[in-house]
């Protein structure tokens, strides 16, 4: 006979030490996938999500293509008549950055008010730790067959995960899929991502000289690569703030107020800056476009000397609506640069890391009713909140073309102060305990 709620509630209390000691052995691993120099800690980074998994008595493997970075996948049947789930998340960091922005060094997870601090410790080993939460409070009596997927390359692009999905589609196929790598809406509100934003990068880079001039000599006449290039870049918004690119989508938010002196605190928006763009603030955070200058190359100001550029670069982030396409944005944003370019500059647009379509989840069906039941039971009666995000997932969409026949449940680990990406990011420890018990009870009611 299953456990009920009541006594998964406590086996999930009793195991919830050791995932959490599991967890922080995770994060001192520094499994960056964006680095060619951390390679190694990736593979040892697979090796150890292996052998957690295979302690609970799954059938484990690691999984690549050629020498990409290995995935883990793991599995327990099903009973007879009862579906799979697949349980997704990636063992994979970003780079930490500079540990001077740092308060505490950020392979080394350190609990502060609450919060785990570290790289991954939120984004995303919070959610491996989840998953394997969830199985060990099922111990030998999972109600539900389970599919780990333990990606390593999510930071990067996951270039090769349609090929990893193609490859052992039969071993991936499954009912319901948890993708345990968004964002719940605040502290005590639970939420599923139905939405996601697209996102495709580029760079931009304007010449105007075959060499640097003085700019005493040649000031005046000659146009320096700089002043090119931030007209360029200013033609993409206009006064309001609002992308001003001809051919993008824009659509309607679900009806979720989101005020704005909480999203002034969640952003940490200085005093007196004001907010850009028309609309509600989740049109604008959720089912608008958005353009930001990620990146720019141009002479320092301590190595600034008096003299004309040849030539400035930049790489900018385009965050796409619902809907949308990231070919078809990509070449409206092309046309819009090729039109605006001043002086008869050189241009060359050229595509970054591989985009990411955006993605809308329809909420409705039995496994959406089971998430409603589990999440408002581990908040303690909390209503599940649908809601989306600004940010892009690209993996959702690859899972949605993969196996369209599968509900997907795209659950938060973090919340927003989690600072994923940012020096001192830090899982909220009270909100992942509520996280892990509302998905052993997932698994419990699916």
């Amino acid at each position: 006979m299953k456990p009920d709620p009541a006594t998964l509630r406590a086996h999930l209390q009793a195991v919830l030490p050791s995932v959490r000691a599991d967890l922080e052995a995770l994060v001192r691993i520094p499994s960056v996938s964006l680095l060619p120099e951390h390679a190694e800690d990736v593979r040892r980074s697979a090796t150890a999500v292996a052998d957690l998994f295979a302690r609970e008595g799954f059938d484990v493997r690691l999984v690549a293509i050629h020498d990409a970075a290995p995935a883990v996948l793991a599995s327990r049947p099903a009973p007879a008549g009862r579906p799979t789930v697949l349980l997704y998340a990636h063992h994979d960091v970003q780079p930490a950055g500079a540990e001077d922005d740092w308060d505490s060094p950020p392979f080394i997870p350190t609990e502060r008010q609450g919060r785990l601090y570290g790289r991954g410790a939120a984004d995303d080993k919070a959610g491996i730790a989840a998953h394997l939460a969830a199985i060990r409070a099922h111990g030998d009596q999972l109600p539900v067959g389970v599919t780990v997927f333990i990606e390593g390359e999510e930071e990067s692009g996951s270039e090769t995960l349609g090929q990893l999905l193609e490859r052992h589609h039969d071993d991936l196929r499954a009912d319901v899929i948890v993708i345990a790598d968004s964002t719940n809406w605040a502290v005590g509100a639970p939420a599923l991502t139905t939405s996601l934003r697209g996102v495709f990068d580029f760079y931009v880079e304007v010449r105007t000289l075959d060499h640097a001039l003085h700019s005493g000599m040649w000031g005046g006449i000659a146009p320096d690569a700089l002043m090119v290039l931030t007209r360029l870049l200013a033609s993409l918004h206009d006064d309001r703030g609002n992308v001003a690119v001809d051919g993008l989508i824009r659509g309607p938010a679900p009806d979720v107020a989101y005020d704005e002196t909480r999203l002034r605190r969640d952003g940490g928006i200085l005093d007196g800056v004001d907010l850009i763009g028309d609309g509600s603030t989740v049109e604008r955070l959720w089912t608008r476009p958005a353009l930001t200058v990620i990146g720019l190359d141009a002479v320092r100001t301590a190595e600034a000397s008096n003299t004309l550029a040849p030539s400035a670069k930049a790489m900018i982030s385009v965050r796409l609506a619902p809907g949308d396409d990231p070919e078809q944005a990509f070449a409206a944003v092309r046309e819009h640069l090729a039109r605006q370019v001043p002086w008869g500059a050189q241009l060359t647009i050229s595509p970054g890391y591989p985009p990411g379509r955006p993605v809308q989840i329809d909420p409705t069906g039995p496994a959406f009713d089971a998430a409603r039941a589990a999440f408002s039971e581990a908040w303690d009666g909390t209503d599940l909140l649908f809601v989306g995000t600004g940010g892009s997932i690209p993996i959702v969409d690859d899972f949605a073309r993969a196996f369209p026949d599968a509900a997907l449940l795209v659950t938060g680990v973090e919340d927003p102060d989690t600072r994923a990406h940012s020096p001192n990011e830090g899982l909220h420890l009270a909100e992942w305990e509520k996280v892990c018990l509302a998905e052993t009870l997932l698994l419990h009611y699916l």
